[in-house]
């Protein structure tokens, strides 16, 4: 069996707007899990609207990554599936963060931080530079991806330093972003990838989906990565316990 994905949207604007619905008729939700089968992986969707939001145990068992886009209704997720999601993410799980899902409850606790930052929306351009080209996730991308039509976010992004920053965004109104961050919370590993707003063909673009597929591929976790080794331990050596304070 190959990598499997779960593609999570709140898949709200869809279903609102109508500029939306245009672009991602069947929600973005479909046209990422859509591209990222056209690169080889395993896909399946979960939406807000669904029983435990489509993130049951089971589903979150056997997902090797899982990506998150949300937008309006980040109130709206429930903090026990957070919390659940969160426990899959520290055992191993692959988490992909996209755009305004910087403000998700599942974003901000594993950040610890605000995750706060400047944005406007004007349909400006936005060149995403690649700052990191060794990195796996960069893999296959020229020097910058340049995207005709975006929303802006700009610094301070209130978010711990990026183990790895891959992409660095520049925009048309002047302002610098960091784009494409790499992180680690127990066994799983996050990349946060700006790109995305709903009213921009953005999931379309076929560099943005390559990345995509780069960091499904980074973030699965190795199946032959060994459980690591917790709790009260008997000694490796012989040692004396006969002190009254040795816990047994």
């Amino acid at each position: 069996m190959g990598t499997q994905v779960t593609v999570w949207n709140e898949f709200v604007h869809e279903q609102e707007n109508d500029t939306v619905a245009d672009l991602y008729p069947d929600g973005i939700h479909a046209t990422i899990a859509e591209a990222l089968e056209d690169h080889g992986f395993d896909t399946q969707t979960a939406t807000l609207q669904e029983p435990e939001h489509g993130l049951t145990e089971d589903v979150l068992a056997e997902t090797d990554v899982l990506t998150w886009w949300g937008h309006t209704a980040h109130d709206e997720v429930d903090d026990e599936i957070v919390e659940r999601v969160k426990d899959h993410v520290l055992e191993g799980m692959g988490l992909l963060v996209l755009h305004s899902g910087h403000f998700s409850k599942i974003f901000r606790e594993l950040m610890g931080t605000t995750c706060g930052l400047k944005w406007r929306e004007a349909a400006e351009r936005e060149r995403l530079w690649v700052v990191e080209p060794s990195h796996p996730i960069a893999d296959g991308i020229d020097e910058y991806i340049q995207l005709e039509e975006a929303e802006m976010y700009g610094e301070h992004f209130d978010i711990p330093q990026p183990e790895t920053l891959v992409f660095n965004s520049w925009f048309e109104g002047g302002e610098v972003f960091r784009s494409g961050c790499c992180y680690r919370r127990g066994s799983g590993k996050i990349f946060y990838f700006r790109p995305g707003h709903e009213t921009y063909p953005v999931y379309h673009n076929d560099e943005i989906q390559q990345v995509l597929a780069n960091a499904v591929e980074w973030a699965t976790p190795n199946a032959d990565l060994s459980e690591p080794v917790r709790g009260n331990h008997e000694p490796l050596e012989e040692i004396d316990t006969s002190d009254d304070r040795t816990v047994h």
